[in-house]
């Protein structure tokens, strides 16, 4: 266990550095735009099995309104505790008789206010129950789509995996393109990237090689997605293209609130509501 918690520990200090690495490149974009818009921190404690006495964890959410970014939510969450009997028959590594777990992850939403600019999602996370492991990946959605974001978004992914495992990329791109998919609409959510869950560290060796991936997947979205902001940042628009944006919002509030496993997890274990629903945008619409 010592070195269980040692690794967590380890994770949980890459996913702040990380945090604050990109809070403090997003506040920068907005002092390039003119705003003086900048993240507001609230620190939540988790409640445990009701009990507001018991250590459950928490995390910090933290959010920016501004100018470029009319929403954003950088999140770190560090809980543990239990799982309700029902739900941790769906956990790796989790059961009725077994239902103990810790988790530790960033996750991170873009809702932009150009509709030019991509909105994007980006989470990494190391779960402990009987078995340990991590998970995560990063997706675009751009509204109006173009190649080239395309293109770039999905190069930075690739050289991260190719780093780690030969067929990383196309495993990960195939698991993000059948995960994000909305089967009511029969559409993708955007135009993709990378997902990957039960990268499982049984010993010292697959964590460390396993963790050195997590950490490349962040650091290609820290590289890669400044860099499309910037881009489409101040390209004029028309009312059609932010009509188009606010349906297109609408169908990413439906994956988010249907299908997405990270809203499921942390609703069921307790989680910070306004954290968990901080990736639905500020506005859409439904025609």
């Amino acid at each position: 266990m010592t070195d269980i918690n040692e690794r967590s520990a380890r994770a949980r200090a890459w996913f702040e550095s990380l945090r604050d690495r990109i809070c403090a490149e997003f506040e920068a974009i907005e002092r390039e735009a003119g705003s003086d818009a900048a993240f507001a921190f609230t620190r939540w404690n988790r409640v445990q099995d009701g009990d507001a006495e018991a250590d459950g964890g928490g995390g910090v959410q933290g959010l920016m309104k501004g100018k470029v970014f009319e929403k954003v939510g950088v999140n770190v969450s560090t809980v543990h505790g239990s799982f309700d009997p029902a739900f941790a028959a769906s956990i790796n590594g989790a059961d009725a008789e077994n239902p103990g777990f810790s988790a530790t992850g960033i996750s991170l939403v873009a809702h932009m206010a150009n509709p030019h600019v991509p909105a994007v999602h980006m989470n990494t996370r190391f779960l402990v129950t009987s078995k340990a492991w991590f998970g995560g990946g990063g997706d675009l959605n751009p509204p109006l789509p173009y190649a080239e974001d395309t293109a770039d978004f999905h190069a930075a992914y690739q050289a991260a995996c190719d780093r780690h495992g030969a067929d990383y990329y196309e495993r990960f791109k195939k698991w993000a393109d059948e995960y994000f998919y909305i089967p009511h609409r029969k559409v993708h959510r955007g135009v993709g990237g990378i997902f990957y869950d039960h990268l499982e560290c049984p010993d010292s060796a697959a964590f460390e090689a396993n963790f050195a991936f997590t950490r490349d997947v962040g650091e290609a979205f820290l590289n890669v997605y400044p860099r499309l902001v910037r881009r489409r940042m101040d390209m004029a628009w028309t009312p059609e293209d932010k009509l188009q944006q606010l349906e297109w919002r609408g169908r990413y509030a439906e994956f988010n609130l249907v299908y997405d496993r990270g809203t499921l997890f942390g609703l069921k274990t307790g989680g910070n509501i306004d954290a968990i629903l901080m990736s639905l945008p500020p506005e859409a619409v439904w025609t």
